[in-house]
């Protein structure tokens, strides 16, 4: 059901409330060392931030996810097992699973699946707010995970990619507002501007361009949220961004990953005739 009104200002504060139980039920039934014991802890992280000037040249993160609090259902038939493998093929240059189950319909499982069957970078998309979840994203696969300014303090913030980097995962730090580059660590890599705000999940598109000039120089910027169009990607390309995390647009196809081959076979058409029409 897709929530609405009222309801959805106070989303943000619903997923936090419901991750904190989360977290608590996995440590009892789950604990760390369990974890730890997993086949694919010890294996070797593919770095997100060198998979995006890799494949087409685009940096696009294309999402699995199956439904939304703001959307619903955006495709209940689709498995990350046959999905992300097209993605790659298509161009993608790496793949984010969301794994929150109670609200975006996604599990642990679905991770693993990607893991399964793909060779390229996964980031595991989550609302992470303890370390328990950090090691956990370890254990089911994940390259890089998120960490999301709206819902973690500077130092959980510093705290959190610490123990990431131990482990050899790599961190997309996603902030909303000017606000969230007061949070980020100084040696934040990857910074994620998200155009959707998460209280109530509407989008507003001009928020990267007016976030990108204030990001740390040296770090790999990427637009997130409400890329619907291969012109609109270009333009954030233009202004600075070097990655773009797509999602609802390929998921709400009957085929992700033949959207996602279309969606790049349109952006190198348009690239083709900027150089046409704008020869350096």
């Amino acid at each position: 059901m897709t929530i609405t009104g009222e309801v959805m200002i106070r989303i943000l504060e619903k997923i936090t409330n419901a991750q904190r139980a989360e977290v608590s039920r996995k440590k009892k039934y789950v604990p760390v060392p369990e974890l730890e014991k997993s086949p694919l802890f010890p294996v070797a992280v593919r770095p997100l931030s060198a998979s995006l000037p890799e494949r087409n040249g685009y940096g696009i993160i294309a999402e699995f996810k199956k439904r939304s609090p703001s959307r619903g259902i955006i495709n209940s038939s689709a498995t990350p097992g046959e999905v992300c493998p097209r993605y790659f093929d298509a161009g993608a240059s790496a793949v984010s699973v969301l794994t929150n189950g109670r609200f975006f319909g996604g599990s642990n499982d679905d991770l693993l699946q990607a893991r399964a069957a793909c060779e390229g970078a996964i980031l595991r998309k989550e609302f992470i707010i303890d370390e328990y979840q950090v090691i956990e994203s370890k254990s089911i696969g994940a390259d890089a995970i998120l960490l999301i300014a709206d819902i973690l303090t500077g130092k959980e913030m510093r705290d959190l990619s610490r123990l990431a980097s131990s482990l050899g995962m790599e961190v997309l730090f996603e902030i909303h507002d000017t606000g969230g580059i007061d949070k980020l660590p100084g040696d934040a890599r990857l910074i994620g501007v998200n155009s959707r705000n998460l209280d109530n999940f509407t989008i507003d598109m001009e928020i990267p361009e007016k976030i990108i000039g204030r990001l740390p120089e040296g770090s790999i910027r990427i637009a997130e949220s409400g890329i619907d169009s291969p012109q609109k990607l270009l333009e954030l390309r233009r202004a600075g961004f070097e990655g773009f995390l797509i999602g609802e647009m390929f998921m709400k196809q009957e085929d992700p990953g033949e959207s996602c081959r279309e969606f790049i076979e349109s952006l190198n058409r348009l690239a083709a005739g900027d150089r046409v029409n704008n020869p350096l």
